[in-house]
């Protein structure tokens, strides 16, 4: 017999359904951890990179196959599952407005629950691609992008208060803990329905280029957003001694600046005015804009149906936040 002819689905519904199995598989997880996963259900997010995954998988004819859903669904609860971890790192309270895991229930719990969210993620993966129609032609390995992920987070955690890092040295840390799952998202959706790995890596790239854009957004929401706007901790980086991009440029613009961070911990006002004064926001826009810009050149010549690119453009712009 045959293998069975792989269902495809349009993107819309692709997207949904991937949005409803994270929330059905964590408010069916076993009992013992059932509670939560339900709170974590309760708080989903936008799912950017889920949508990530299915728009790369869709054929010319705009459908998604059906282990590309989810692909979708194992990427979006390994994301889940560093952000409890990052929550944990943090001492974070708030996450997408609700209370963090670690906040409710206890740091101890939350790495435990984040540990079975990256099990969980992992053994779906592994399902998707064994089904998959295109299992020899998927070099999409999950592990590998994950050790980035984590390798990114240690050197992070290994520069805390380094306020001598370097913008490249910053780049490389936002190229592992925050594009590494973008890239592996758009690498991921994009090896359903490609059969050459040249072309797969340009969608990698694209995905990398996503994730910068992201990161670098995300750190002058940091100086400018609200608490309640952003529904996540903000003006809380650098109380969590980490260093981003709008800082490091502060420090290399005013030396006496960067030598009193070393000699004491500076007061978050006297930050966001010496950031703002010194054009740190606008310079961390401009390198976004820069990698946008990149990006944007790369998927025009790609050449792709109009309507996939659309969809690509659409999450491109949410990266930049337009």
């Amino acid at each position: 017999m045959g293998k069975t002819v792989e269902k495809k689905f349009l993107y819309e519904e692709a997207f949904e359904q991937a949005k409803n199995e994270v929330v059905r598989m964590l408010n069916k997880a076993p009992l013992i951890i059932r509670s939560y996963t339900r709170h974590l259900a309760a708080s989903t997010g936008k799912g950017i990179r889920a949508a990530s995954v299915i728009a790369c998988a869709m054929d010319e004819e705009g459908l998604v196959p059906e282990n590309a859903i989810k692909l979708a669904v194992a990427i979006e609860i390994l994301h889940l599952a560093t952000l409890v971890h990052d929550d944990v790192i943090d001492d974070a309270d708030i996450r997408r407005g609700e209370l963090s895991l670690q906040k409710k229930f206890g740091r101890r719990t939350a790495v435990i629950c984040g540990d079975y969210l990256v099990c969980m993620a992992m053994k779906i993966a592994v399902s998707a691609a064994e089904e998959s129609e295109q299992e020899d032609n998927m070099k999409f390995q999950m592990p590998d992008y994950m050790s980035r992920v984590c390798l990114g987070e240690l050197y992070q955690h290994i520069n805390n208060g380094n306020v001598d890092l370097s913008v490249r040295q910053y780049l490389r840390i936002v190229s592992g803990k925050t594009a590494a799952l973008f890239e592996a998202s758009f690498y991921a959706g994009a090896a359903f329905i490609e059969d050459d790995i040249r072309i797969v890596k340009k969608y990698a790239k694209l995905g990398r280029y996503v994730g910068m854009i992201f990161q670098l957004t995300d750190d002058c929401m940091d100086f400018e957003e609200s608490e309640e706007t952003a529904k996540k901790p903000v003006q809380s980086d650098y109380e969590q001694n980490v260093i981003t991009l709008p800082l490091i440029y502060a420090f290399k613009k005013l030396e006496n600046f960067k030598n009193k961070a070393r000699e004491c911990i500076l007061p978050r006002s006297e930050i966001n005015e010496i950031v703002l004064q010194t054009g740190g926001l606008d310079y961390t826009r401009r390198i976004a804009r820069e990698y946008y810009n990149k990006a944007l050149k790369l998927l025009q010549g790609m050449q792709l149906p109009q309507e996939k690119e659309n969809k690509l453009k659409i999450i491109l712009d949410k990266s930049l936040r337009l």
